[in-house]
């Protein structure tokens, strides 16, 4: 059984070693552990501290294209090199190496494709009241949308099992933490929960540089990714309303006319006209568009088959092996 720990990066270099160095050398279960740094365009010296930090696979991107697109390298060259399990974790070392054991355990024993490492979120001192609160509301909307209870959808220390990484894609350009788990909950993937610990923060988030961006970027996200896995139901609560308000105005004017005041309100039947025929039209998107995800599903496992037959045939450790 072969783990990798894949570190994304971006000007890490202050930190990256003591990430590097607090990595677990051997966990019960796994025959190889090995470190793999996706560097994701950085202007230090990121990529030299890594290798004199002993990684075993540097992954170099041209150039800066966000942590989502860094996270899948990670996971592309990963399944490459022949990992049964695959860990993120972040370069900062915010997160406990010791609790690495635990993340991989579930996969382990068979009882989880994906493990996420829970920070307890609601109870975490360095964030402030806001951020707690938003972290709270956020993990309960992608419980709702991912149909499974979910504690800390932010986390980005999981573990994932090579099944799951070969069913991954992720689209945004933003975070893949809360796209893998809609993705994942709408599979029926097995997904797991584990306390984990926390390190002194050494730096501020990159991501949450401030709260109306955070919410802006992640409300995007959560529900062009529903939209896509539900579409038939978003639409239906579209058409639903638009053809809700068009009955309203109709029986508004429909009580007028009847006291003998119709004349006054043609406007309304004009209005509640266009919300029923724009409502139908709606719903009509939703089948269309609910049909497209069966295509989508069907394409989604060809290229599982695709990526399986690809990566199947690759030698292991000779893919942008790092030589040291």
């Amino acid at each position: 059984m072969k783990l990798i720990i894949q570190i994304p990066c971006y000007n890490e270099a202050q930190h990256i070693a003591q990430t590097v160095q607090a990595l677990p050398r051997q966990i019960p279960g796994c025959d190889i552990i090995e470190y793999l740094v996706v560097d994701d365009g950085s202007q230090d010296a990121t990529i030299e501290v890594a290798r004199a930090a002993g990684v075993h696979y540097v992954i170099p991107l041209e150039k800066h294209a966000g942590l989502a697109a860094a996270f899948m390298a990670g996971l592309e060259a990963s399944l490459r090199n022949g990992a049964d399990i695959i860990v993120n974790t972040d370069a900062d070392n915010q997160y406990d190496a010791n609790d690495i054991q635990h993340l991989v355990e579930p996969i382990l024993a068979g009882n989880a494709d994906i493990v996420v490492g829970d920070r307890g979120v609601a109870t975490l001192e360095n964030f402030s009241a806001t951020k707690r609160a938003l972290q709270r509301l956020g993990s309960w909307v992608i419980g709702k949308a991912a149909g499974i209870p979910t504690p800390d959808a932010t986390s980005g220390f999981r573990a994932i099992s090579r099944t799951a990484a070969l069913h991954t894609m992720v689209l945004s350009e933003y975070s893949y933490t809360l796209e893998t788990l809609i993705q994942a909950g709408n599979r029926r993937m097995a997904i797991a929960y584990v306390p984990v610990h926390t390190n002194i923060q050494v730096r501020p988030s990159r991501l949450m540089r401030s709260i109306p961006e955070y919410l802006a970027n992640s409300s995007a996200t959560i529900l062009r990714v529903y939209t896509m896995y539900r579409p038939l139901r978003v639409f239906t609560i579209l058409s639903g309303t638009l053809i809700l308000g068009g009955v309203l105005l109709g029986l508004r004017f429909l009580y007028f006319y009847l006291i003998g005041q119709g004349a006054g309100h043609i406007q309304s039947v004009i209005l509640a006209a266009v919300l029923l025929i724009i409502g139908f039209q709606v719903f009509l998107i939703g089948l269309v568009a609910d049909l497209i995800g069966f295509n989508r599903k069907i394409l989604e496992e060809v290229l599982f088959r695709l990526r399986q037959i690809e990566l199947g045939r690759e030698t292991p450790d000779t893919h942008q092996r790092d030589k040291q």
